[in-house]
């Protein structure tokens, strides 16, 4: 956890940015978690993904946007994106996430107004384009605010998914709310840095807390899509669908894009939904920092290449 902590405080550091970012080595990394910086990228990746029988969630990589037109490009990429995916014929099988800092959330002047309008528009081009959207959780600052513009999108957008963190100690009974018909929800364990009274600090303990709202969600009547890369967690998953009486294709699993690639593919070749996160874009420091502090084994491949000549 002391290592998980420390990526967690690098991930906000300008001055760590600067150096990895100026490294050569780093671009074999971000190549491996990363589609690449354009759209066409984002959409390539996803469709070889479909061709091995995944689904795809794309997301274009930003957040804590601060300036009005900024929010407003990033929502236009999603635009574009959605455009794109949809000429391809991919929609049937890649939707798209988004960060609601990303479109306006943390703007100081009317930041939700702001986001729930780009949010909106990204929600009708995704219905125009026969997909979803699913909304990503950030640190628990935004969670509130998080959940009452997605409970505003799902008015109009009832299909608007939304991600809860099992590492949140409120998110059981958040997930108790979101066990309700037609709701998609996402679960992951969270991947910020967080402040004990609101987050578990033990491994074990957001394993337990991810089983515990599993069970809620598998009992409940939404769609839950189960966000894990840990073996025992999917055999959970796969055991309380048994039990719950939930056919394939009622529930889904969720990987990252360049994480147990070959999982994935046994996941999906044994009839499971099986949906790669896939994040394209050149703002890939904050999340690539958090995908090692997930998983820290990747450390070793990251420093290596940081040395890298090539």
């Amino acid at each position: 956890m002391v290592l998980r902590r420390t990526l967690l405080a690098a991930a906000g550091s300008e001055r760590t940015r600067a150096l990895i970012e100026r490294s050569p080595g780093s671009r074999q990394v971000v190549k491996r978690y990363v589609a690449g910086p354009a759209t066409d990228d984002a959409v390539a990746v996803a469709d070889a993904l479909i061709e091995d029988g995944l689904l795809a969630t794309i997301d274009y990589l930003g957040e804590d946007t601060t300036d009005t037109n900024q929010a407003i490009l990033v929502k236009e990429a999603y635009l574009l994106l959605l455009e794109r995916l949809a000429a391809a014929g991919l929609t049937p099988h890649a939707e798209v996430s988004v960060k609601l800092s990303a479109i306006g959330q943390s703007l100081s002047s009317d930041g939700e107004k702001i986001a729930l309008e780009h949010a909106h528009a990204v929600c009708e081009a995704a219905q125009r384009a026969g997909t979803t959207v699913t909304f990503d959780m950030e640190d628990h600052t935004t969670t509130d605010s998080t959940l009452k513009i997605v409970a505003e999108l799902r008015r109009d957008y009832p299909w608007a998914g939304i991600v809860l963190q099992a590492y949140l100690r409120r998110t059981e009974a958040d997930c108790k709310d979101f066990a309700a018909p037609g709701s998609r929800v996402r679960l992951c364990k969270g991947a910020y840095r967080e402040p004990e009274s609101v987050a578990y600090q033990e491994k074990q303990d957001v394993d337990l807390s991810y089983v515990r709202c599993m069970r809620t969600l598998m009992a409940g009547e939404g769609y839950p899509m189960l966000a894990t890369h840990d073996p025992r967690l999917i055999e959970i998953g796969g055991a309380l669908a048994v039990r719950n009486g939930r056919s394939i294709g009622s529930y889904e699993f969720q990987m990252l894009f360049g994480v147990r690639p070959h999982e994935q593919k046994r996941l999906a070749a044994a009839g499971e939904r099986m949906r790669v996160y896939v994040p394209y874009g050149s703002e890939w420091y904050g999340y690539l920092m958090r995908r090692l502090a997930e998983r820290p084994a990747n450390l070793g491949f990251f420093a290596r290449s940081l040395v890298s000549k090539d």
